[in-house]
Formats: C-alpha cells, structure tokens, sequence
C-alpha cells in the first residue's frame, strides 16, 4: 500500500480559509463531509503517512478517490453548509443517528379545520405541532386525559368529525362532555382554535398564568357562593397540577434546555436526549450512533447536535443546550441556531447544581442503551448466526466457527506472567470452559503465546485427558478448580478459529504452535490493538472488518473477554504473591503480615508507607520496619500491570 495517496493535493493548493471539504470514491459518491475554520491546516490531517493515521481514518481515505472543498466567507456558513450537505448526502462516514426505539408523540394538528390532539409514532403528519417524545403510550395518554379536562379539544377521529358536522349530531366525546369541538354547536371554529392555541402555550411552557386565572375564578365564585362552578374549577386547577408533577422539577420553572448524555466506546456511542420545558422533562429519547470515524468526545457532540437539529422546527429550538462537553464550534453553532430561533440560544456544559446531576441521570440512561444495544447484536439468534457467517467468509474458513478460542497474555513488566483462554460456542460465552495458564520463564509476549498455546494443543491429541492440571485450569472467575472422578473432556474439543491478541508477530507465533501441534486444519488470525483488523499468518494486508457488522461486534467481545480474565487471574497471582514476597522478610512472620496488609489496606499503599508508619504497629520496631521498606523497594514486580494488546 503506498504511503501517500494519488489524490493528495499539491503543498500550497489548499486554501486556508474557512469552508466545507468532501471526500469521494471513485463511484462519485460523497464518503465524509467536514468542515473547518483553515482547510489546509485540517486536510493535511488525513494526508499526514498513513500508517499513522487511525485505522478508521486510514480506511476512509484510502476508499475515497478524489478531495473536493468549497470556501465560505465565515466559520458560521461553513457549519451551515456542513449541515445541509449531511443532510442532503447521508455520508456513510459521518455519523448517523438511529432510534434505539420507536417513542410516541403528542401531536396537535394544526393543519385541520378544528384541530384536534392524537397519540402518534408518526413523526411527519403535515402541520402538525408535536410535545415528546414520551418513554411510554400510557404517559402520552395519561397528559391528554388531564389536559382535555382544562382545555377541551377535539380528540374525535376526522370521520367522527366529518360525519357530526354533516348531521348535526355531535360525536361521542361531545356528548359526555369531554370535547368542545365545533361539532357540539357550543364553539365556533375561531372559539375551538382559540382553546387550542392555549394547549400548545400550557404545554410549551407550563404557562403559569392558567393556573393564576383558574385561581383568582375559583375565590371569585366561591366569595360569589357559586360553589359548583368553584368545584369545576377547583378540578381543572388539580389536572393542571397533576401534568405539571407528572414529570419531576429538575431545573427551575424558568429553563427551556436540550440535554445530551453521551456513552460511548471505540464502535459505537448512544445518546440520550432530554428535552426540558419550563423545567420539567417533557420528552426522552435514545439514539444509537455507529462510530465509522474515531473522534473525540467534543467531534461526537458537535455531528450529534447537527443530526438532532437539522430537521427541527425554529420554534422547538431551545434557549439552552446542555452537553458534557463542548464541540470546537459551539459559538458557530449558537450564532447559527440563534439566527433560526430568533433569539439567543447558548450551548453549555452542565458542570454543578441539578443541570449535572440531570447529566450524570442522562448518562447512566445512555450507557444502559449502549449495552442494550450490543447486547441484542450479540444475544439474538439471527445476529449470532450473522456474526459467525460474516466470519467465515472474512477469513475464507470452508464452514463458520462454532467454537471460537481467544487468548491473550497478562504480566507486571515481565513478571508473574499468565495466560487467558476464553471460549465462545455459537456466538455466546461459555465460561465453564475458560482456562488460565501461568508462565514460569519466558522472553517476550510472543514465547508466551507460543508455550500457552503448545500447552493448550498438546489436549486435542492426549486420549487420556480427563481432567486437566488443576495449576491450569480456572473457573470463569478466575478460581482455581481441582476436581475428582471422570469429567466431560471439555478440554480436547476442538476450536473452528483460535484468535489471538495481537499483530503479526503474535499470530506467527501462534502459527508455529499450531505447525508443531500438527494441527493446521484449525483457522488462526489476530486482532490489532485497536479491533480495527484481524491478521492472517502469511499475509501482508490484514482484513477489515466492515464497521456496521455483526462480526466486528462478536470479535470485540472476545477480545475484551480475554481482557478480562487474564488481568483478573494475573491479579490473583500478584495478592498471592505478595504474602510470598513478604515472607522472605527475616522476622516476619504470617501473623504480622496479616497484621500489615489489614493496617494498609493494600499493598500499593504499603509500598508507600515509611519505617515510622510501618513500626507504629505492634510487635514490629524500627529495624524490621526498615527491612520491610527495604525488601519492598527492591522488589521487581511493584509496576503497573500490562497486556501485550
């Protein structure tokens, strides 16, 4: 692959004025729209070499064909054109937001004669003024319930409508009293549409001077001893109160905001939106973004804000936008957000008080749709068979992985270093099957990989293996198991695919093992550091995984997996290790020991205990305590844990 693209620029060509660049494939079709405040300073960003691009970046502009831009006089257009062409285009690289479900609406139909309110998932009914959306049908028809006892709308379908204006009859909310619509002959249609436009003012802002007019009527007829109408109004002033706590205050009475929670990882990203009016949450919704490019946290808001407001109407735009962090053009973006609203619109970061405690409340609610979804990628039936098909045919394996092994390697510098193996069957873990090995002498991560998986393969071909050594075998919690009596030989089924944590130089390893083991038959790649590839022994290039698919996801959680239990294991070893280590202290025995790992809490914490600290404990002076700090300092094993990914 040459390290430079055919289609990069000439040095002086790119202007450093502000403006939109695009990039496309040979096809013609637009990959990626960005914008930026110097375009030569942020494309010489993707033609910079390209091994040190991220890979995601790498792919995209290895798969485009030609850089186009367009200059605009200030950063404020630049953000609009961005818009329109994300918009107008749908850039597979920029990112795209997809519902993680489908919410209901409020919607009042202003475009009929006399409108009325429905519950709706529809979100493009012509004219329409829509309040949502709402977690659940139920709220939706709970907050219409209550409303329409105050403001009494027409809620009656059209033909309802259309068939009591022609006979005269009223339709049957009229009749029991829950509807003023034109059709009853007790409003006009001017009169219905007035009562109308006082709904969509209560619900925009919670409008207090309802509930001070219904007030000041109901003491006038009560001093007027009118109590039935001071009764009915008393009611109306209960149901207005009753849709005001329907949703918790959470800021005050005042705040119109947008709140973004984000939770994110290195393929995907959720989004939970709150939308706050009058201070309450009027409306939630979850979005699901797949990361094509890597961004940062303050890129991820800044095309999340884009995608969310594109489509918006002017008079729903907030007056506040509450993020985690603030996009590089945030002042572009209010300028421009202001411009269509009319007034101010200012995007802030929720930093103290109850805007970050609704932030943290809007996180927690985006991290639990983050795992939702990959959880129903890797959980349901048909994306597990997806994940395995789009495996065989990445790696050319003439039948899909069933049994898929994954190892990786733990170790503190060099020292106590184990190996992991985690087995998936069918797509899903197995953790009875997960086994640990512990390394005594070895020279590098690769050695490693090598002994862990000899010793793993010399099982396939042991016909008297019942169960294995109990120093290498761990539960899935990283316990050591010893057992008695004949067991399943568990340990002798053979994998379709073993992946390694790695590059090429694990994967060579590992393919010396399976030539040595004789067992070739058995399909092998790494996964790169970053889960952007997996290399296949003998190849130059390594196969990419496309973005959106079902296999990139299951190699993920594999490797994460592995991650997993070979750290936790490693972490065994050290705590047992340490009573070791502190054993070869002259005068210290296990009862003082104990003593100072209970004093401590930990051993990182008596690391960095002095002799006075440490002989301020019973039963050890001033030259014991010396000797422990001594013993500690010259220990080898006392730096941060590491893996070979």
């Amino acid at each position: 692959m040459a390290d430079v693209l055919p289609y990069k620029p000439k040095p002086g060509e790119i202007p450093t004025d502000p403006g939109v660049y695009r990039f496309r494939d040979a096809e013609g079709r637009i990959l990626y729209v960005g914008k930026a405040k110097n375009l030569r300073q942020r494309l010489s960003n993707y033609f910079a070499p390209l091994h040190t691009l991220h890979e995601r970046t790498r792919r995209m502009v290895t798969t485009a064909a030609s850089v186009e831009w367009t200059v605009v006089p200030t950063d404020v257009d630049s953000l609009q054109l961005e818009y329109q062409w994300i918009k107008q285009f749908s850039p597979p690289f920029n990112v795209r937001l997809k519902d993680d479900k489908s919410y209901p609406f409020m919607a009042i139909t202003l475009a009929d004669e006399a409108p009325r309110v429905i519950v709706t998932r529809n979100a493009k009914i012509r004219g329409a003024k829509y309040f949502g959306p709402y977690p659940k049908v139920w709220a939706v028809r709970d907050t219409i319930e209550l409303m329409i006892k105050v403001f009494p709308i027409r809620t009656c379908s059209d033909a309802s409508y259309k068939r009591a204006m022609a006979t005269g009859k009223p339709c049957f909310p009229s009749q029991i009293g829950r509807c003023g619509g034109p059709c009853s002959h007790r409003v006009t249609i001017a009169e219905h549409r007035a009562v109308v436009d006082d709904f969509i003012a209560f619900m925009q802002g919670g409008d207090e001077r309802f509930t001070r007019e219904l007030t000041r009527r109901m003491k006038a007829a009560a001093a007027a001893m009118d109590y039935e109408l001071a009764a009915q109004l008393r009611d109306k002033l209960e149901s207005l109160d009753a849709v005001l706590n329907k949703s918790a205050l959470v800021l005050p009475n005042d705040v119109d905001a947008d709140l973004f929670g984000i939770a994110d990882d290195e393929l995907a990203a959720a989004v939970h939106h709150f939308v706050i009016r009058g201070g309450r949450v009027r409306g939630v919704q979850s979005t699901t973004v797949d990361k094509e490019l890597d961004m940062t946290r303050g890129e991820l808001v800044d095309q999340v804000l884009q995608r969310a407001y594109a489509d918006a109407p002017d008079d729903d735009l907030p007056r506040r936008i509450l993020v985690s962090e603030l996009p590089a053009s945030h002042d572009e973006f209010e300028q421009l957000l202001g411009e269509r609203r009319g007034t101010r619109v200012e995007i802030q970061v929720a930093q103290r008080g109850q805007r970050a405690e609704l932030m943290r409340n809007a996180e927690l609610n985006a991290m639990q749709a983050l795992v939702r979804y990959k959880t129903r990628r890797t959980a349901d039936f048909a994306s597990r068979s997806e994940a395995l098909a789009d495996l065989q045919n990445a790696l050319g394996m003439d039948e899909a992985p069933l049994r898929i092994e994954c190892y990786d390697i733990s170790h503190l510098q060099g020292t106590n270093v184990v190996g992991s193996m985690v087995v998936f069957e069918d797509g899903l873990p197995r953790k009875d099957q997960y086994r640990s090995f512990s390394i005594a002498q070895t020279t590098d991560d690769t050695d490693s990989m090598n002994q862990v998986l000899m010793r793993r393969l010399a099982r396939l071909d042991d016909p008297s293996e019942q169960v294995p050594d109990a120093a290498e075998i761990a539960t899935g919690d990283g316990e050591a198991v010893v057992t008695s009596g004949p067991t399943k030989r568990r340990f002798s089924y053979p994998p379709q695919l073993l992946l390694v944590d790695g590059g090429l130089p694990q994967v060579n390893a590992a393919q010396r093992a399976l030539e040595a083991a004789g067992h070739t038959e058995i399909a092998l790649a790494g996964i790169a550091k970053r889960l952007e590839e997996l290399w296949l022994p003998g190849e130059d290039f390594p196969v990419i995984l496309p973005r959106t698919s079902e296999a990139l996801y299951l190699v993920q959680r594999l490797r994460d997996e592995a991650h997993r239990f070979a750290i936790t294991h490693q972490r065994k070893r050290r705590r047992r290790d340490i009573h070791t280590v502190l054993s070869e202290v002259p005068g210290l025995g296990a009862a003082r020991i104990k003593a100072l790992l209970r004093h401590f809490g930990s051993v990182a914490a008596l690391r960095d205990a002095t002799a006075e600290q440490i002989e301020e404990l019973p039963g050890i002076g001033p030259k014991l305590a010396a000797s422990v700090v001594a013993f500690l300092a010259a220990d080898a094993g006392n730096e941060p844990e590491t893996t070979n990914g």
